[in-house]
């Protein structure tokens, strides 16, 4: 057993109260490679700002998880040396899918898990986001759960459609299963596809411009929980999907027609709400391939990888700092 806590991480009890109070949301950013870990943390150390760094089911596979047990602690000891002397930096499994892998990630020195059982009847999923939460409170780890389903695809995460959540399943769940936070469902989805062009309008330049949020289930959520105080909220599938990466993929090489994210004016409405916590993975990606795709063309004679993905993490530190300063709001809430 390898508690959080001896990393130097912290879990999301006490950042996600602050937010909650003071109308921003944590930044949630999905990170697979050794780049992503620099970006994410050069971002939120510049900045001042508490971070969470996600794990999918898939990216642990991919890292394995003995190695982002050390890349949590690492992440820990390089943001102090960029001079963020108290770091706020949670590793988080982001969509577990059982009670095995929850357990096996807070056994491990994750200091918050997701347990994803939205896709199950209400009453299983209850009782298994208890089950998870009675294991992680033992050793303080904070838990995610989620009522309502996104539509789209990212790594091992997928569906067809979206289902709102139920406003009237809110405090019961949270009371039920004791998680600490709660995923909902207003019209984000997975990946870089989040909308068909069917179901977007076009601006006067022809570009497609995404449906708007569901903000009405939002209040209708934040309602019901005004007796408690209010409860953190999650956005997962929050990528914007910027043009600027689309573009420079396609410009070089890619083939990504018709990508479309969630309008960073939204995130920012969101965000000052109950929603604590808003996730971002697509746009990592993007910043990170369109920026590769570029340097090949430039150079098609380098093949040392530390050209072409340092020239990656650069465009990702622009990109999550972006997104903490402009977009989230949780410039300086970590100082």
């Amino acid at each position: 057993m390898v508690n959080y806590k001896e990393l130097g991480l912290v879990n999301t009890k006490e950042m996600f109260a602050k937010a909650l109070k003071g109308g921003y949301a944590v930044p949630a950013f999905n990170f697979n490679n050794l780049e992503q870990l620099q970006a994410i943390v050069t971002a939120a150390a510049t900045e001042k700002s508490p971070v969470i760094l996600q794990v999918s089911k898939g990216a642990r596979n991919y890292a394995n998880g003995t190695i982002l047990r050390y890349l949590g602690m690492a992440a820990v000891e390089y943001a102090k040396e960029l001079g963020w002397e108290k770091p706020q930096i949670v590793l988080h499994l982001d969509h577990g899918d059982s009670f095995e892998l929850c357990k096996d990630c807070i056994d491990n020195g994750f200091s918050s898990v997701m347990i994803d059982g939205s896709h199950l009847p209400y009453e299983e999923n209850v009782a298994l986001t208890k089950k998870v939460c009675d294991y992680a409170h033992q050793f303080d780890v904070t838990v995610e759960g989620e009522l309502g389903v996104l539509a789209g695809v990212e790594d091992e995460v997928s569906a067809d459609h979206h289902t709102y959540t139920n406003p009237e399943e809110v405090v019961d769940f949270a009371t039920r299963t004791g998680c600490d936070s709660l995923a909902i469902s207003i019209g984000t989805s997975h990946g870089a596809y989040k909308f068909t062009p069917e179901q977007c309008t076009r601006n006067a330049e022809g570009k497609l411009v995404p449906p708007p949020l569901a903000f009405d289930v939002l209040e209708g959520v934040m309602k019901k929980f005004e007796k408690q105080g209010g409860f953190p909220i999650v956005l997962h599938g929050s990528s914007s999907v910027p043009e600027e990466y689309v573009e420079m993929c396609n410009t070089y090489g890619g083939k990504l027609p018709n990508a479309i994210g969630i309008p960073e004016s939204e995130l920012t409405k969101a965000s000052k709400s109950a929603v604590c916590k808003i996730n971002i993975d697509s746009d990592s990606r993007l910043a990170f391939t369109g920026a590769v795709r570029k340097h090949f063309a430039e150079h098609p004679d380098h093949f040392d990888p530390r050209q072409y993905c340092g020239d990656a993490r650069k465009e990702m530190i622009k990109m999550y700092t972006h997104k903490i300063v402009n977009v989230l709001g949780s410039k300086g809430k970590a100082e």
